[in-house]
């Protein structure tokens, strides 16, 4: 970081009105706006984005949804939760610098690991390799900006539960922010896709020069705190620490110690210093090395450590479980074959008929009744679509609540 910083760089460039893509941006997908859609005094149309991500249920559960370790009870170990609010504060830092929106990074950070199921990128695996047998696959950045467009709800000042309905910018920068993939030198897209549509992780890049940074950020979150965990599990031995403490030596003026906050510190500055609109978002060759073999080691050390792989054998037996008991239900009657096994399986059972009833038309006097307007999104006389509404419950719970449902399967 030899070249004396400069701040604003992106600041022509900042998504706001007057933008080439601003009005593209702010479109929520509908003909029509709801009141509470309209513009108002307090709150931008990205702030409101924020807000109503903030107080839904899908992310209130990731405060109990695995990061890398799962269902700890160490109340020190990072969950999904925490790592959105990291992300949000690293691109809130790296966005204030260069100029960019913050509001609207700061909305995308909050809502990027929405569609995360429990048990991490292991659960994800799981719902993945049910799902292939009969309609596509799982990933989370899909599952995200589905969960933002079609899961999500909130009250109105009513009472009555309606979609989140977002705008494109935010749910582009949900299904695009892909941090698992090494790459180097980052550009917005001109392109306006149906993000819909999108097949795979890391088909596009994002549309805004805002959701780049939280696609940077979300690297340089997870790697550092990563570690932080693995060090308080004890799963890293010393010549591990040192190992990783050797790549840092290699860094000038670093004091050589592997730990979140300097790598916090070493990448934001180098990626704000080195960073151009003409050059794209990047980090500095010396970084990027330093950034891959970080990851790299995470990857053969913690992520692939055995005490994790005993427990993603717990979390295979767990998810399969639960969709193999729920799938057991598929038939005629099917919400009275619920009703009538309630007793014996409450807490699964008593979320399960509510989650029917809330996407789909099987009760309608309930969903009335309930004040349920969101969107119904499962015809559950078919049974690939019942198949779906299991999947897409299942890929709501957290952990815990995982867990505790299939103990409440398996006793008697």
């Amino acid at each position: 970081m030899d070249k004396k910083m400069v701040p604003g760089k992106f600041t022509k460039h900042q998504l706001r009105a007057g933008h080439p893509k601003w009005e593209q941006s702010l479109q929520r997908g509908s003909e029509f706006l709801l009141p509470e859609d309209k513009q108002d005094d307090t709150r931008s149309q990205f702030y409101r984005d924020y807000s109503r991500i903030l107080h839904c249920t899908s992310y209130r559960r990731l405060k109990h949804k695995t990061q890398v370790f799962f269902a700890t009870q160490n109340d020190h170990i990072c969950t999904r939760m925490e790592h959105v609010n990291h992300v949000a504060s690293i691109s809130y830092t790296i966005s204030k610098y260069m100029g960019l929106n913050t509001e609207l990074t700061q909305a995308i950070a909050l809502g990027h690991d929405l569609g995360h199921s429990p048990f991490g990128h292991e659960g994800e695996t799981l719902l993945s390799d049910i799902m292939r047998k009969w309609d596509g696959t799982f990933w989370h950045e899909k599952n995200g900006l589905y969960t933002a467009d079609k899961i999500a709800t909130l009250p109105n000042a009513s009472g009555i539960h309606k979609n989140l309905r977002l705008t494109y910018a935010v749910r582009d920068g949900i299904i695009s922010h892909c941090g698992e993939t090494d790459e180097n030198g980052l550009f917005p897209r001109e392109k306006v896709v149906d993000l819909e549509q999108i097949e795979r992780p890391n088909q596009y890049m994002p549309y805004t020069w805002e959701a780049c940074a939280v696609k940077l950020s979300d690297k340089i979150a997870y790697l550092g705190r990563d570690i932080e965990d693995a060090v308080e599990l004890n799963l890293l031995e010393p010549e591990r620490l040192n190992e990783l403490n050797n790549l840092m030596k290699r860094i000038p003026n670093t004091s050589g110690v592997v730990n979140n906050t300097a790598l916090i510190d070493l990448f934001i500055k180098d990626l704000c210093n080195n960073s151009s609109p003409e050059e794209g978002m990047h980090f500095s060759c010396q970084y990027y090395n330093l950034l891959t073999e970080v990851k790299d080691f995470n990857y053969r050390h913690i992520y692939y450590h055995p005490r994790l792989l005993y427990y993603k054998e717990y979390a295979r037996c767990i998810i399969h479980t639960i969709f193999d008991f729920l799938d057991g239900f598929y038939g005629n009657d099917l919400l009275q074959r619920i009703a009538d096994n309630t007793s014996k399986f409450p807490t699964l059972l008593r979320y399960f008929h509510e989650w029917l009833v809330k996407y789909s038309n099987v009760d309608k006097r309930a969903r009335n009744e309930a004040r349920f307007e969101n969107d119904i999104i499962y015809d559950i006389a078919d049974i690939v679509q019942y198949r779906r509404a299991i999947i897409d419950y299942m890929a709501g719970m957290t952990d815990n609540f995982a867990i505790r449902v299939y103990h409440e399967i398996i006793s008697f």
